[in-house]
């Protein structure tokens, strides 16, 4: 049953809950378990890699096999159908589009006394891509990783994802990534891919970037080869938090809650009301809507432990524990929720209106579904372009400009204790002259 909070007392303290759920005790070991996985991939390996795919994933591989071929890519399209294939080439154009208008330009300007200064803007060299696997497929999520690389033009884009029974990795995903323009796949999962990505193997090669959700183990993984490798984020269970008034639709509140829940055991699904009718009747919508849920044993856990209806006296306070909350995706399912979003500071995806739930947002809006969980949308935004660009910044002095600073450079350089910085403008300076 989805609990229904009223007394104002309780609600901060259960959001936090929630939004600490991942912070439990198995951390501490569980990250000791990684940092042994990644310093024996760097050591061994495909040895290694191999060993835990044996241990972990329960399948005998060889090197050989690690990487997918191209004879497999050909069989996936024979795979899908053709309902499935067109959806994933209009998901394609949807998300491609929208993230060509996110592509930052370089530029130059040239000032006074011959002063030129710019950014630079370029690709990484090669990009990794997690694509999670196990519970279900995710071809959605390949999308989401590979279209913003090719758009930031990254000549190479590598996957990883986990071998299903036999190392079989489901046709929908390998679609997904010939169509997104990824060049090389691996059926490697868990910490010991990111591993892979981040140092190299004799099979995989060392990427500059490693992209995509996954486990704790993931996660983790990523946590501690951040800085060897840039990475996205550290993604956590998925969320959704609806602020919504009288005139929702109790049906369509439910199935949005249900939406996330059913993805893990450990998904949030939250409701913030201003209208007790409301809650309650999306309580027993909810209810309702599970009796022959496929996933309803792990879409329960998620309801029981992490779902909640909170009674708020005003929109206004409901957009405030928002903010507190900093949710993954925030709906908005209000009479007029373009006037509520000025209040809204914190989100990692904002869904406005009746007509548009997460699900489009996770497939075919456009947007990334790559997004900032466990309160860090208050300081991080959704996976794109620029997570495969660096900017490098562009200066050149004239004579003219440098004898007009000299002056200035030689007090702070002097004032750091760094003579050689002033040195290396007064010599100039002084031979001009």
């Amino acid at each position: 049953m989805l609990r229904i909070i009223t007394q104002q007392a309780d609600v901060r303290a259960e959001l936090q809950r929630i939004c600490d759920r991942t912070h439990d005790e198995q951390v501490l070991h569980k990250e000791a378990t990684v940092r042994e996985v990644l310093q024996a991939v760097k050591r061994q390996g495909d040895k290694a890699l191999l060993h835990y795919t044996a241990e972990f994933d329960k399948q005998t591989l060889k090197a050989e096999e690690l990487r997918v071929t191209g004879s497999e890519l050909d069989a996936a399209y024979q795979q899908v159908s053709k309902e499935l294939l067109g959806a994933v080439r209009l998901a394609c154009r949807q998300i491609e589009a929208f993230h060509r208008q996110r592509v930052p330009k370089s530029w130059v300007h040239f000032g006074d006394d011959e002063i030129v200064l710019g950014k630079r803007y370029t690709p990484v060299d090669r990009a990794g891509l997690y694509v999670p696997g196990g519970r279900a497929a995710y071809p959605s999520t390949v999308l989401m990783n590979a279209i913003p690389a090719r758009v930031a033009a990254v000549p190479h884009i590598v996957m990883v994802t986990p071998p299903g029974p036999g190392g079989a990795i489901n046709p929908a995903v390998l679609v997904a990534a010939q169509e997104a323009g990824v060049q090389e796949i691996y059926r490697i999962g868990g910490a010991q891919a990111i591993a892979a990505l981040a140092y190299g193997t004799e099979t995989i090669p060392k990427v500059n970037v490693i992209t995509g959700p996954g486990n704790i183990y993931v996660t983790l993984a990523k946590k501690l080869v951040y800085g060897t490798v840039g990475i996205d984020s550290l993604a956590g269970p998925s969320e959704v938090l609806v602020i919504a008034d009288e005139t929702a639709n109790p049906v369509h509140v439910a199935a949005d809650l249900l939406a996330q829940a059913e993805h893990d055991p450990m998904a949030a699904a939250i409701l913030l009301t201003t209208d007790a009718a409301l809650a309650k009747n999306v309580q027993l919508a909810l209810e309702r809507q599970l009796v022959d849920h496929p996933r309803r044993i792990d879409t329960e856990k998620a309801i029981a432990h992490y779902g909640l209806i909170v009674l708020v006296e005003s929109l206004e306070a409901a957009a405030e524990l928002s903010n507190e909350f900093a949710p993954e995706h925030l709906e908005l399912e209000v009479k007029d929720p373009w006037a509520l979003l000025p209040q809204i500071r914190h989100a990692g995806a904002i869904f406005l209106g009746y007509s548009t739930p997460e699900a489009v947002g996770d497939y075919l809006a456009g947007p990334n579904h790559t997004l900032p969980t466990s309160g860090a949308a208050r300081y991080a935004s959704a996976l794109g372009v620029e997570t495969f660009l660096k900017h490098s910044s562009i200066i050149q002095y004239s004579q003219t400009a440098l004898q007009n600073v000299a002056g200035a450079i030689d007090v702070l350089a002097t004032a750091e204790g760094l003579p050689s910085h002033a040195d290396s403008v007064r010599r100039r300076v002084q031979q001009e002259e």
